[in-house]
Formats: C-alpha cells, structure tokens, sequence
C-alpha cells in the first residue's frame, strides 16, 4: 500500500496543469497533517511538477523532459527577474520559447511577436494588448503597471503579464543567464537518467535465506542484489562475498552488508563513478530522502554513460572551460608542456594567479598527460599542492606534467609550474584509471 507521501504526489501528478495547490487544500483533501501535506509539496517542488512563486502561490506546472530542460516555464521567468504577476496567472505554467525586447516602433516590434514568445518591454500599453493578442506572454520592465483591460485580456487567454523592477537590458541578461545555466545542466548527466528502475530491478528480503540468493542467481545470472525491507527501505546489499562459504540456511539478514552505499537520484553520474571506484563496489542502491528504493545502478551502467557523456557536443562553457581552454600545447620530442598567459578573470584581489585556478590548471595538465600513456577514462584523487611564488596578471606561465608513476589502475603524475625558467609551483597528482573495455 503506498504511503500518504506517496499518495500526494500521486494525486498531485493527476491534477491539470495550471491548478493551485495549498498545504491546507491538500491535507483536508487527503486527510492528512499539514505537515506531511507541506513536505510532500517540497518534494513535487524538486521533481519539476509545482513551483511556487510569490503572491501567487503554489502551482502545477508540466513537468519538462530532460531534453528540453533548457527552457524556462513564465512561472520560472517570474523566479528569475523577481516579478510580481499582474495578470494571466493560469498560464504561469507555459514554457517560453525566445523573448522579444520591444525597443523600436510598435509595427516593427510586432513582425517579430509570435505565439509562445516573451515580450521585454516598458509601459507601452498598446504593446502589451498587441502581443497578448499574438499570443506572447508580456514582461514590463522599470516596475510599471498596465492597463486594466490588458489584464482581463491576459487572464481570459492565460497569458501571464509579468512587472519587475529591473530595466530591460538587465532583464534580458539575467534570462540569457538562467537559459545558459540550464544548457550546461543539461550537459550533467544525473543518475535518475541511467537508473533501471525498482520494478525492473531483483532484490532480496532480509529474512529470505541463503538458499534464495543461490536461486535468484542462477535465474538472472546476477550476483549483487539490494535488501529491501517490506516497506521498500533499503537495509543492505548481498554479493557472492557474502555468501560464499556461508550455510544455506542463514537469512540474508545475516550475512549481507549492513549499511550499504545508496545514491539520490539527483547525484551526477561522475560523483556516483567516483563513488563506485574509490570504494570498489559495483552495484549501488538508488534510494530517496526516506532510502526507499526507487532503482540501481551497476559500475558498468556508469561507465557507458560516462563514455556517452564524452561523445556528446559542448554546449554551455563552465568555469573550468573558460579556464583550460586558452591552454596551449608544446611539443619538444617526446615531452610536451603547457602554457598560458593569466588573465584578469584568473586572479585574486591583489592581481596574482588565483590558487583555485591554478589547481584547476595542474588537474588538466596531468589528466592530459595520463591520456597519453592510457585509454579509458580517469578521476583524479588528490592533488598535493605547493604554492611558491605568486605570479601576477598579464604574465605567462608553463606547466610541464612529468610522469611519476604508472599501474594498470593508477597513475601519478608530478606536475611543475614555471614563469620565466623559474619555479613557482609544485604539484603531485594521484589519479584512478578505468578501462573502458
């Protein structure tokens, strides 16, 4: 039987898009305490289905896919440049497909209007009534108000009408920000993409024996299985280490380990790679914020999708792009080096190189010449890092990464930082290595 947590989300999945939703509405509804009516709100909050937004309220909103996360619903837009809705509240939950700044005459600003469009503009009230009649939504700029015919135009074909207090050149730039932040999210793939799900997935029961593990295996040809209670809480993980050697007549409960490893959904997949590989597991529970099991993943699951990751185009730049990019690589034989001249963006408040970006640099410096000597993919485990001599802006440095030290799983690489022929820096990486075979 599903828990009343459960049962809220579900009824909150069943309800149309653009419904407002209270703490007290859904607890009198269901039944429930205003507390637990509260929480499993927050929780349909971070799964994409409602956003709240001020003196509006609570809404269902349509959850959007992972390949469209790039775009903003107007409720997120009201989110963003910190708006206050001023009509048209039912289509809060509409996505915008580009925005219009309305900086020229009222004809020419309409040839570019269109249906599911953001118009940016100030208090040009027959703008507004024209592009709500086009079928764009309407963000006024300046904190102005408008007219209350367009409001009752904006309610009757929900099309919010949005009023901030920003101008429109930095409204514009904080919704390119918020476009371009989800582009570089929508790069980071997360563990909910690659789960196999808790109905597709076997499991075992802590007061199942042995015997049963023995069964199971032969009939999936799997060796690694989660615990789940009869309530669906994960409490432990059963491998053939387990179980070798052990009677057939013991409970799983016994011998399986206690207090396994579990991922949230929303961890990246990098973070569970590193997990899986720094604690040598190979099957790791997905379990939500009550460690009920909603899904596994296997190390070898992780690594396709790491190896998929790669393959795919650069959309958004990172920090860490802006910073590595500039990188040049030099040749001398068999030893190459990198160099880079610092930029104002590399450096502290006294104008030296930033110690964050230098980490930065050192990393990708060894990671490179790791790739030299191994196929496959890498994570880095420590860096041991002595700063010497501050370097200031304007001026060129080179890394030469010189290898230390190479296993079939390992690598070491120590990693000199010169301006000028003279040392500035030193560095010893350490970093784990996996075959993509």
């Amino acid at each position: 039987m599903a828990t009343k947590h459960e049962q809220i989300l579900d009824y909150i999945r069943q309800l149309d898009v653009g419904s407002k939703i209270s703490v007290r509405g859904i607890a009198k509804e269901l039944q429930v305490s205003e507390g637990t009516a509260y929480r499993a709100i927050k929780d349909a909050e971070a799964q994409g289905l409602v956003s709240t937004i001020g003196r509006v309220g609570t809404i269902r909103i349509e959850k959007k896919e992972h390949e469209h996360i790039e775009k903003l619903t107007f409720a997120e837009v009201v989110k963003v440049v910190e708006g206050t809705v001023i009509g048209g509240r039912a289509g809060l939950h509409k996505t915008l497909n580009k925005f219009v700044i309305g900086a020229m005459r009222l004809e020419d600003m309409m040839r570019y209007v269109e249906n599911g469009n953001l118009l940016i503009v100030g208090n040009r009230v027959k703008a507004h009534r024209y592009a709500l009649e086009a079928g764009a939504a309407v963000l006024i700029t300046g904190g102005f108000d408008t007219t209350d015919d367009a409001k009752r135009l904006a309610d009757e074909l929900e099309l919010p009408i949005i009023s901030t207090a920003y101008d429109t050149f930095t409204v514009a730039t904080m919704i390119n920000r918020a476009i371009y932040d989800r582009l570089i999210k929508k790069e980071i793939m997360l563990v909910e993409d690659i789960l196999i799900p808790a109905e597709k997935t076997y499991f075992l029961r802590p007061d199942q024996q042995v015997s049963d593990w023995h069964d199971l295996s032969r009939q999936t040809g799997h060796s690694r299985f989660p615990v789940v209670k009869e309530n669906g809480e994960v409490c432990g993980v059963v491998t053939a280490k387990d179980i070798i050697g052990r009677d057939v007549d013991l409970t799983i409960g016994e011998v399986m380990t206690h207090q396994p490893l579990t991922s949230s959904p929303k961890m990246s997949v990098a973070s569970a790679a590193h997990m899986m590989i720094w604690e040598g597991i190979e099957l790791l529970p997905v379990v939500d914020e009550r460690q009920i099991l909603l899904g596994i993943i296997s190390r070898q699951d992780v690594l396709k999708a790491m190896q998929y990751i790669q393959k795919q185009p650069q959309v958004g730049e990172t920090f860490d792009d802006l910073i590595t990019t500039p990188l040049d690589e030099v040749e001398e034989g068999e030893n190459f080096y990198l160099q880079i001249e610092i930029t104002p963006q590399m450096t502290n408040h006294l104008g030296m190189l930033s110690t964050g970006v230098l980490t930065t640099l050192m990393l990708n410096a060894g990671e490179r010449l790791l790739r030299r000597y191994k196929k496959g993919d890498l994570v880095a485990d420590t860096l041991n890092l002595y700063f010497l001599k501050p370097v200031q802006i304007e001026q060129k440095i080179q890394i030469h990464p010189r290898l230390f030290e190479l296993g079939r799983k390992f690598g070491k690489v120590e990693i000199d930082v010169l301006h000028q022929g003279k040392l500035v820096a030193k560095g010893i990486m350490s970093a784990q290595l996996i075959d993509r075979s």
